[in-house]
């Protein structure tokens, strides 16, 4: 141990027998609980996703941002809200499997706002279905930013030759025809 001289208060010792008067603590039997925290915005399905894999929170929070919460080395997963409070709690898919993990009671309680939002009233008698006008699709077409005049409208692939030879090709062969290609 270190020998050397020290003074504290006016008396001089050395810093082993400080050291033995300090011992240290002994190591723990778990390891330290370290936390992964990675915010997510619930999509219209009411999902979340995380690490490839997509998880169900309650509905209603279409659009929210969330606290997704792993404790390294656990296999649970946590959603949050800014609020602290634990929406829900799933079991880890394994990473980037692609699957979906749904609670039953989330499962119930989206089912239960769709069939909620549902009417059973007569459609608007009203409304007149019809297709847009060729002047509509024409003022559609320059709000999404495409001439009028696409490549795709002016190219134009000449494919009758093709269908010559379909149209060969589903003859059968004559005797004569046979006889022709042998000479």
């Amino acid at each position: 141990m270190d020998s050397r001289k020290r003074k504290i208060d006016g008396a001089s010792t050395t810093v082993a027998a400080l050291a033995e008067a300090e011992p240290l603590l002994e190591l723990p039997t778990r390891p330290f609980p370290a936390e992964l925290e990675q915010t997510r915005v619930v999509s219209p399905q009411g999902l979340i996703s995380f690490a490839g894999n997509h998880y169900s929170v309650p509905p209603g929070l279409t659009g929210a941002h969330v606290t997704v919460r792993i404790r390294l080395g656990e296999d649970d997963l946590h959603v949050v809200t800014a609020g602290r409070a634990v929406i829900a709690h799933h079991r880890r898919a394994p990473d980037g499997a692609g699957q979906t993990v749904r609670d039953a009671g989330h499962v119930i309680a989206l089912e239960r706002a769709v069939l909620a939002s549902f009417s059973d009233k007569a459609p608007c008698r009203t409304k007149v279905r019809r297709p847009p006008s060729a002047a509509a699709q024409a003022e559609a077409e320059k709000l999404r930013g495409r001439p009028e005049s696409d490549v795709a409208n002016r190219v134009v692939i000449d494919l009758s030759h093709y269908a010559a030879v379909a149209d060969r090709l589903r003859q059968a062969p004559t005797h004569e025809d046979q006889e022709c290609e042998s000479e």
